[in-house]
């Protein structure tokens, strides 16, 4: 169920975010970025992490540039996650893929994530919340067109959604 969709480039894009966002954080929230630098399009999760670690966000956040969670750890990650936070309110954050009108498109939404299912991967799901930024299309094999992510795109994405966490707090 979505609870906000608003695309990077409205006007007001982060306190639409924010504001949603401010019902869902609570003192048991705890952020899980998922995703990997080894490819651009799914590198929105680290970064997000990366940019609340560097911020002072006052919750515990997992997944970062230097300690991502992708598919070779994310049993590991998710079970040490849960052990650490037995009470977690979880939002999970990652990159997702969709159809091309929705490119740029940032959903926040009740329930999990499932990581890896836009090239599909099944690995386990995440999340009592979900912040995805579609940064793709699915392409007619179902897989990521790499060639076509920018850096700069998933850099600006990522910069929303930390803001909008942060001033949510």
């Amino acid at each position: 169920m979505y609870l906000a969709k608003v695309n990077y480039k409205k006007e007001n894009v982060i306190q639409a975010l924010s504001s949603t966002l401010k019902d869902l954080v609570d003192e048991n929230i705890v952020v899980v970025c998922i995703g990997t630098d080894r490819a651009i399009g799914d590198a929105l999760g680290p970064l997000v992490g990366t940019m609340l670690n560097n911020s002072d966000f006052k919750y515990p956040v997992y997944g970062t540039l230097d300690n991502p969670i992708h598919a070779l750890n994310i049993y590991e990650s998710i079970e040490h996650i849960k052990t650490t936070h037995p009470n977690g309110n979880f939002l999970a954050i990652d990159a997702c893929l969709g159809s091309k009108s929705s490119i740029g498109n940032i959903q926040i939404r009740k329930g999990p994530i499932l990581p890896g299912k836009g090239v599909g991967k099944k690995l386990p799901q995440i999340g009592n919340y979900s912040i995805v930024g579609i940064v793709d299309k699915i392409d007619e094999n179902n897989r990521f067109s790499f060639n076509n992510v920018r850096l700069s795109f998933i850099l600006e994405l990522a910069e929303i959604i930390s803001l909008a966490l942060l001033l949510s707090t």
